[in-house]
């Protein structure tokens, strides 16, 4: 007999359907690892990995004691090295015991929206999203509500957000720089939806949790400076992985932090620990944390990605695409000359060009170019993006 799948399972499968079958079955899936291809569809290396982090790894490879790859929480200097790091970049006076290391983002996300309420209980996000928050939403119970940005500027509409807030709501998660649209939140935009998140609180009597995935804070180009909403909103998960900074999604480091004005942290922290425990053991693995005190300090070469970004955008746009200019992240988002994004991604696809379709975030109608391509892959995609273009 088949097995009888769990409604929240199957709603959460449901919700990231289409995104497994590009992944799984697409021209992408087929001849995406062969010779040649040229890879501009996730925020995947596509060049060797960073000399320092290589360093960082292999220094704390051999045992120093017994229980050196044994069960680990959260080891004190990783705290305070990703708390240092935190103060600095955002003026914040973050604490090291206020930093709950995770398997990275991803798993950050889980635990954080596992603890947000029960079945029944809503959860704010808004779109386009990152392609996974409803699917992790709906597999832990709660009721997705989806607010479409601001299509003119992409900030968050703060009128429909509080529209979409009811009694029933735990929680609102926000993602700045976006992933896809490039988009950094400004000041205005976070104390305007503080003053929401308070206002409404206060109405129904019940703190509303912001969370806030801040996974690309450090991937910023011309200048801009992130805004984290802690400093606006006491209630306020803050979440990172290392894996972007780095470029290393396969070793995965992040972090779950609280600020220190939040009033209750101290009572969130037993239930963070319990949290990770009941995701999978979501903590690091221990080589992970001994080498972040060195990882904290790396970084990829922002100024390659910012020349690639400057590269496409005039060429693209020159070709007669549609498109912004990211103010960070990994990614690009043009127009597709197309209706069926899947379609002309799919065309993209047979000049072996491949590219995410719009529809896996929620953007149908436009396509996601991943700027962690190489420069390579870049020169040789041009020629294909111009003969689509021309005969779409």
């Amino acid at each position: 007999m088949p097995p009888v799948i769990p409604r929240r399972i199957a709603n959460a499968f449901g919700a990231i359907r289409g995104l497994y079958e590009f992944f799984l079955e697409s021209d992408f899936a087929q001849r995406g690892h062969l010779p040649g291809a040229n890879l501009l569809v996730v925020g995947d290396p596509q060049e060797m990995a960073l000399p320092g982090f290589v360093a960082a790894l292999r220094g704390q490879l051999e045992p120093q004691n017994p229980q050196w790859y044994a069960y680990k929480l959260d080891e004190r200097p990783a705290q305070e090295a990703a708390a240092a790091g935190l103060r600095q970049r955002t003026g914040i006076g973050f604490l090291p015991e206020d930093v709950h290391l995770t398997n990275g983002a991803f798993a950050a996300l889980t635990v954080a929206i596992k603890l947000m309420g029960d079945p029944g209980d809503e959860l704010i996000f808004l779109s386009p999203p990152w392609f996974f928050y409803e699917a992790i939403i709906l597999a832990e119970g709660l009721t997705p509500v989806r607010v479409k940005v601001n299509p003119a500027t992409f900030d968050p509409d703060l009128d429909a957000i509080a529209a979409a807030i009811t009694p029933r709501t735990r929680a609102v998660l926000i993602n700045s720089p976006n992933n896809p649209t490039g988009r950094i939140y400004s000041p205005e935009v976070l104390q305007g939806l503080a003053e929401t998140l308070t206002a409404l609180s206060r109405r129904y009597g019940r703190d509303i949790t912001l969370i806030s995935d801040e996974s690309y804070s450090r991937i910023l180009f011309d200048g801009n400076r992130h805004h984290s909403p802690a400093a606006y909103y006491p209630h306020t998960f803050v979440i990172y992985t290392y894996g972007k900074t780095l470029l290393t999604p396969g070793q995965r480091m992040g972090y779950i932090a609280l600020p220190p004005n939040m009033p209750d942290r101290e009572a969130w922290r037993p239930v963070l620990i319990a949290g990770r425990h009941l995701t999978g053991y979501a903590y690091p693995n221990a080589l992970m944390q001994y080498a972040l005190p060195e990882l904290e300090m790396l970084s990829i070469d922002l100024e390659a990605l910012r020349a690639r970004r400057d590269r496409l955008v005039p060429a693209l746009r020159g070709m007669g695409y549609e498109l912004h200019v990211p103010q960070g992240t990994f990614y690009l988002l043009p127009r597709s000359p197309m209706a069926d994004d899947v379609a002309f991604v799919k065309r993209l696809a047979a000049g072996n060009v491949f590219v995410l379709p719009g529809a896996a975030v929620e953007m149908p109608g436009y396509f996601r170019i991943s700027l962690t391509a190489s420069d390579d892959m870049v020169e040789r995609a041009l020629p294909v993006f111009a003969e689509a273009t021309r005969t779409a």
